[in-house]
């Protein structure tokens, strides 16, 4: 999985992570502890925090930088790396999302194979509400991601990007 290669999701070392992450997350939503999260995270920087309801598959995939945010209902489906800069603010109900499923090759999609590929969020970025970034993203420093937005491509740095799929309307 983290190699980027074929997996099955029912694999039984991967079941045992992510029970494992559900327990923390269960007890993290249960109290906002960020004692929780520095457990759950592979790594979080010193005034970064997370709002509850949140939700991942394995935590030990997630880098958070220094003074960044995670607002409500956040998703990361951190089967890869999830790397987030300093400064960061994430908007509500944002989806970061590095699954990938076969697409042409059928019978390893019925199989339940998938792939995975790595999120890469810049520093000093803000993301809208709702903004969903697909497995492979890379979004440079500084850019500004407009609310409901769905990244399917890399954004450069200091651009205003908005719409689905996600474009760059201007330089900032």
């Amino acid at each position: 999985m983290m190699a980027g290669e074929l997996y099955q999701d029912s694999d039984p070392e991967l079941v045992a992570e992510r029970r494992r992450a559900q327990q923390l997350v269960d007890e993290f939503n249960a109290t906002r502890s960020h004692a929780v999260i520095e457990k759950l995270f592979g790594s979080i920087g010193a005034g970064s925090w997370v709002m509850p309801r949140f939700q991942c598959d394995y935590g030990y995939q997630i880098h958070m930088g220094a003074n960044s945010f995670l607002n409500y209902d956040a998703i990361l489906m951190d089967c890869a790396t999830i790397t987030i800069g300093d400064d960061v603010s994430i908007g509500p109900r944002t989806q970061l999302l590095t699954a990938l499923h076969p697409i042409e090759d059928h019978e390893a999609r019925r199989q339940r194979f998938e792939t995975a590929a790595p999120i890469t969020i810049g520093d000093n970025v803000w993301l809208g509400g709702g903004v969903i970034v697909c497995a492979g993203v890379t979004i440079g420093d500084n850019a500004v991601i407009g609310a409901g937005s769905v990244v399917t491509r890399d954004i450069p740095p200091r651009v205003l990007a908005v719409g689905n799929p996600c474009r760059v309307v201007r330089e900032l």
